[in-house]
């Protein structure tokens, strides 16, 4: 199962427009996607908000990550302050699949931010939390803080935003989106044998595990008949008919 380097922004200098900062605002949005990552199967790592982004890049270079995302708002040039508005997706130019995720999140993106015209998935040179990481990376200017309108959006929008951004990351990996419901525990009823934990809902799916009949599991969303469990380490998919809650 896929998972993922969640990279708030750590730049509390960042002000907004009326109050708070891109540190705070980058923050909550992920504390909100971390329930929906959870519920879709998808397991995260979250960035050191103590180190700026060459330690996100560091840490998240040291395992293995199916996607690096990285949450930032953005500021005009002095010129232009205040001025500005839209959302840039920023991908790695040499990157097929960071391209790709650029563009699923901006064309989702472009249905809940107002101008939807002004939803961009743009090539970067420069930026190192898309160029220097392991893992296919895209980072999102989600909205132009100094802007009035674009910061009371973010803001009251936060929930909205979170739920977009984990169902792009589950169209790029080819997963259903889950919402979020209560993590349960479950105990595995079988006639003794053991519960397939599988990559994808759906019995032609490869097998990533198994669980042994009286095992207590975690489950974090259900779909289609299925629980999105949690079982020792292993993320996936199970029959919830060989579960009982």
């Amino acid at each position: 199962m896929p998972k993922v380097f969640l990279s708030p922004s750590t730049q509390e200098w960042n002000q907004y427009a009326t109050e708070g900062n891109e540190e705070l605002y980058m923050n909550l949005l992920a504390d909100r996607i971390e329930p929906y990552l959870r519920s879709s199967g998808i397991s995260y790592v979250r960035n050191d908000p103590a180190r700026n982004a060459a330690g996100a890049i560091q840490d998240s270079n040291m395992s293995y990550y199916d996607v690096h995302l990285a949450l930032h708002s953005n500021a005009a040039p002095e010129q232009l302050a205040g001025r500005l508005r839209g959302i840039d997706v920023y991908f790695a130019p040499s990157s097929y699949d960071s391209e790709r995720l650029a563009n699923i999140m901006a064309n989702n993106l472009r249905y809940i931010y107002p101008l939807p015209d002004k939803v961009r998935a743009l090539p970067t040179s420069s930026l190192g939390e898309v160029l220097r990481t392991r893992a296919v990376a895209v980072l999102a200017e989600l909205g132009y803080h100094d802007n009035y309108a674009d910061e009371a959006w973010l803001k009251n929008n936060l929930e909205n935003i979170a739920r977009n951004i984990v169902g792009s990351l589950c169209d790029y990996f080819g997963i259903p989106f889950v919402p979020v419901g209560p993590v349960r525990t479950g105990t595995v009823t079988t006639d003794g044998s053991g519960l397939n934990i599988r990559s994808y809902p759906d019995i032609s799916a490869s097998i990533i595990g198994s669980m042994p009949d009286g095992a207590s599991v975690t489950i974090n969303g259900e779909t289609n008949g299925w629980y999105v469990v949690s079982y020792n380490g292993i993320n996936g998919y199970s029959s919830s008919d060989f579960i009982t809650i």
